[in-house]
């Protein structure tokens, strides 16, 4: 199991929380997302050797949010 951990802006309210789990959960291999609004992280357990901390950004990003970057 993999670990990854976003910084992402622009989450405000649970439709926020919402809509940037279930853009992430959609991919393949995904197993549990955490999503911290006042930390604003999105944390991402995945088991899959095809998900890269590209591949999270363009599902967060789809959804109008900003990812900024990994920690």
């Amino acid at each position: 199991m993999k670990k990854i951990i976003l910084n992402v802006e622009g989450m405000s309210c649970a439709h926020c929380e919402r809509a940037v789990k279930n853009a992430v959960v959609e991919l393949e291999g995904v197993e549990s997302v955490i999503v911290d609004l006042p930390g604003k992280t999105v944390a991402i357990e995945y088991d899959s050797d095809n998900l890269t901390f590209e591949s999270f950004k363009a599902a967060i990003e789809e959804e109008d949010f900003n990812v900024v970057g990994q920690i």
